[in-house]
């Protein structure tokens, strides 16, 4: 990816203050990948919110940014309330914002999903449970 695109990493929120550092070290993975900025923001409780989020990107000369929702599969909030909240068509899951004004396009990454990674770490989670 380009260092003109923004990632916005978005986590469900929580009450528990561990949701939002772990929401955080994944972004820093993230941007250790990534050469353009990532950010970070919350559906609820937590702060960045979606909005903010957005405006983060002020300033950074990103052309896109890709809202990589970090959910397992789709669901509500992915399918009605994050498109909502960042005026994206929900159905071809893109959609622009306006960032100094210029305006900036945005595409919603899909879920984690079913992923090779994914049961591997599960898995690995289970055997820790046997130690």
């Amino acid at each position: 990816m380009a260092d003109d695109v923004g990632i916005l990493v978005l986590g469900h929120g929580s009450t528990k203050p561990y949701n939002k550092e772990m929401v955080e070290k994944c972004a820093k993975m993230i941007g250790d990948l990534h050469e353009g900025p990532v950010r970070i923001a919350f559906l609820n409780m937590d702060e960045p919110n979606i909005a903010a989020g957005l405006e983060s990107f002020s300033g950074t000369g990103v052309k896109r940014i890709v809202a990589l929702p970090i959910f397992l599969a789709h669901g509500v909030h992915t399918l009605e309330d994050i498109p909502t909240e960042l005026s994206v068509d929900p159905t071809h899951r893109r959609g622009k914002c306006q960032l100094n004004g210029t305006e900036v396009e945005i595409r919603c990454a899909e879920p984690l999903g079913v992923d090779e990674s994914i049961a591997a770490l599960a898995y690995r989670r289970a055997s820790e449970a046997l130690k």
